[in-house]
């Protein structure tokens, strides 16, 4: 039994039933961190490096914050306004970044190397930055929790990973092809402006809920750090009263 069975349809009845808010979430995140970058740009090459320093930053804040934001509107609802979001999501920025960074490194020495590898650790780590944001995990313990998660279910993942990335590579093609005629460093600001709003929310969508997904199909317990079996859209947390 496929447990990621309807997750994209699921995603999406969530993504139209929120947009607004998912959608303002991730645009006042990449506003902001593309008016700051700006700013340090015209100090020049140290105030560009600084200007990437802090798009990186707001990246591995955004994923936090979409992932909380996910958790929130569950039960059919935004309990949280943006602040509220952002500010639970804040405690995360250290653990979700350390956790990227490291498996980023490894996913790319497995590309370079063979391909395969790569893809094998894409698929077994696709939940680290939810297992770190809804159970508590440290950094290190993520991976392992991630990968005992997708234990089973690989290919069930990977195809559905797979799919998320087509959307986002259509979307990026259709916006470069809405500013073509604008100037590099202009149409790619927007480019990225516009494809992060639109599609981030998505991607988190189908992330966490992937979490969820396996979460609930799992036998094993989850982490001290507070991981529940959830059941679907608009449906409360099994058991007690959720993770808010």
């Amino acid at each position: 039994m496929n447990p990621l069975s309807g997750v994209f349809d699921e995603a999406w009845q969530m993504y139209k039933a929120h947009a607004k808010h998912l959608l303002a979430i991730a645009f006042v995140i990449y506003l902001i961190a593309a008016v700051i970058a700006a700013l340090l740009a015209l100090a020049g090459t140290i105030g560009a490096l600084l200007g990437s320093l802090v798009g990186i930053i707001a990246a591995f804040l955004l994923q936090a914050t979409l992932v909380k934001a996910v958790q929130d509107v569950r039960d059919g609802r935004a309990d949280l306004s943006i602040g509220e979001t952002v500010s639970a999501a804040t405690p995360y920025i250290a653990p979700v970044a350390g956790a990227s960074i490291l498996a980023g490194i490894a996913i790319a020495i497995g590309l370079v190397l063979l391909i395969v590898p790569g893809l094998f650790l894409i698929t077994i780590w696709a939940v680290i930055v939810p297992v770190i944001v809804l159970e508590q995990s440290g950094v290190f313990a993520s991976f392992g929790r991630s990968q005992q998660l997708v234990r089973g279910h690989g290919w069930h993942v990977f195809g559905t990973l797979v799919l998320a990335w087509v959307i986002l590579l259509v979307v990026n093609i259709v916006l470069g092809l809405i500013f073509a005629a604008l100037p590099h460093a202009l149409r790619s600001g927007l480019a990225s402006i516009i494809s992060g709003t639109l599609v981030a929310p998505f991607i988190a969508l189908i992330v966490t809920l992937i979490y969820y997904r396996l979460a609930g199909d799992s036998s094993v317990p989850s982490s001290p750090g507070g991981g529940e079996s959830y059941g679907g859209y608009q449906e409360m947390p099994l058991g007690a009263s959720g993770m808010r």
